[in-house]
């Protein structure tokens, strides 16, 4: 499933190019759901109607994939884990959402939890929280180019939580304060990661410091 691509500005930031990613999935007829709202299709799965969690995944999975999958440093298999965890999650817990907050907005927390787990499980093993010689594992001759994909293959060579606070800040425009709450850091803390993975991507990527 393709993630949405992106492009890194003069200024270092993170610009996400969008397209339909739901054209990945394969389309499910879904009648009188089909127009359906989230708070109406959330409800409808609250009560045990399957269709209507079914459309709710069709609706949501796309962006949630493309979240999980960077998080996760572009491993589809654990994406696809993640996701998979994440609408489980979901389905044991749409009898008690309170409709605080958009069925988008919580199903990302969820992700983004599900999808943190995932990488911490995996800490001291394939993925490095240190060393900024990561990026040196891929090619230099790409690192001059700057198009999408670089930036795609350079953002899953970061360190985990740089990566993370990267993804959430830059393209999910999560605030520090909402980031370091959900990682369990300090708001200076969610601040440096993000300067540091930038620095990384411009070296990686041969732009000017």
């Amino acid at each position: 499933m393709p993630a949405v691509p992106l492009n890194l500005s003069a200024e270092g930031r993170i610009q996400p190019v969008m397209f339909d990613a739901s054209a990945t999935l394969q389309a499910v007829p879904t009648g009188a759901l089909h127009g359906a709202d989230d708070d109406a299709l959330a409800r409808a799965a609250a009560s045990g109607d399957r269709r209507a969690y079914e459309s709710i995944y069709r609706r949501h999975a796309p962006r949630l994939y493309a979240l999980v999958w960077r998080i996760c440093g572009r491993h589809e298999a654990r994406a696809q884990d993640v996701l998979q965890e994440t609408f489980l999650r979901a389905w044991r817990a749409l009898p008690g959402f309170r409709f605080e907050s958009a069925l988008g907005t919580w199903l990302q927390r969820l992700a983004v939890n599900a999808a943190l787990m995932e990488v911490r499980g995996r800490s001291g093993r394939d993925d490095r929280d240190d060393g900024d010689d990561a990026l040196e594992t891929l090619p230099g001759a790409a690192r001059c180019v700057g198009t999408g994909m670089d930036l795609e293959r350079a953002i899953a060579t970061l360190p985990p939580r740089a990566r993370a606070v990267l993804v959430l800040y830059e393209i999910e425009g999560w605030t520090h304060q909402e980031i370091a709450e959900e990682l369990g850091m300090a708001v200076g803390s969610s601040k440096a990661q993000l300067h540091r993975a930038r620095g990384l991507l411009r070296e990686w990527l041969g732009d000017p410091a």
